[in-house]
């Protein structure tokens, strides 16, 4: 491809992804993150196993457009939490997610504002597919559909940026590429936090701040990382984010 044709359709499709984020009605966007939010980044599995039969339940009895973006979500959280330390009682839950919320994954028949959730999850189940079946060619599929959801929405959303920051986190040493994201994501939703401080709630920046430092442990960032993993503790009192994670690394840390 000629570089003149090739700068000419990068700047066509950039223009198209800033019209796709300021048709966005942002209020919409966060009344739809406050509906998911007891479903998105669930670290409790007590808790976790008792919203997945809730939120199945809630889910036959109205099959609608939210409850089912809600199945798709939590059916992602299983397969991330409870899948890889069970033999067989969730397994497939990784497949399930992605096939739940390919079938929301329709911006002529689904709620457009419900889009940056759809795309940024799906991504996430499909990279878990693809480490519970290890067949790695998902990883890459999983982060095309990454790019697509951050070109759409990162500008409205924290969730493409941070959902393939913690998938490059977990990446084996073989994706060395695709590991960078780790540190670029986070340290983007970071950026953007601190020119809107509504852009992320704070579970969710708790869960950057720790992710940052644990990024950062040299001695170099050592001042930084201790004041983020501060921000992440005194934003999570109730521990349901990074506070324990952030709390065990401050104390390696200072121990170094």
């Amino acid at each position: 491809m000629r570089p003149v044709l090739k700068t000419l359709i990068l700047l066509v499709m950039i223009a198209i992804n800033n019209v796709n984020a300021q048709q966005l009605d942002l209020s919409i966007v966060k009344t739809f993150e406050h509906q998911l939010d007891d479903v998105m980044e669930v670290i409790d599995t007590t808790y976790l196993k008792a919203k997945l039969n809730e939120v199945e339940s809630q889910f036959q009895g109205e099959p609608s457009e939210i409850n089912k973006a809600r199945l798709g979500i939590i059916y992602h959280e299983t397969a991330l939490n409870l899948s890889f330390i069970s033999k067989t009682g969730y397994k497939g839950y990784a497949k399930k997610s992605f096939d739940q919320l390919s079938e929301l994954f329709s911006p002529s028949t689904t709620t457009k504002e419900l889009l940056p959730f759809i795309s940024s999850y799906r991504a996430s189940a499909l990279s878990l597919v693809g480490a519970e079946t290890r067949k790695l060619g998902f990883v890459g599929d999983a982060f095309a559909l990454f790019e697509d959801a951050i070109s759409r929405y990162a500008d409205v959303s924290y969730l493409p940026e941070f959902l393939r920051g913690s998938v490059a986190e977990n990446l084996p040493w073989m994706f060395y590429k695709k590991k960078r994201f780790a540190k670029l994501d986070m340290e983007s939703i970071i950026d953007r936090q601190s020119k809107n401080s509504e852009y992320a709630n704070s579970k969710v920046m708790s869960f950057v701040y720790w992710a940052w430092a644990n990024q950062h442990q040299n001695k170099k960032y050592r001042s930084q990382a201790i004041l983020l993993l501060d921000k992440a503790i005194d934003l999570d009192p109730e521990y349901k984010a990074g506070r324990q994670r952030a709390e065990q690394l401050k104390s390696k840390i200072l121990k170094d």
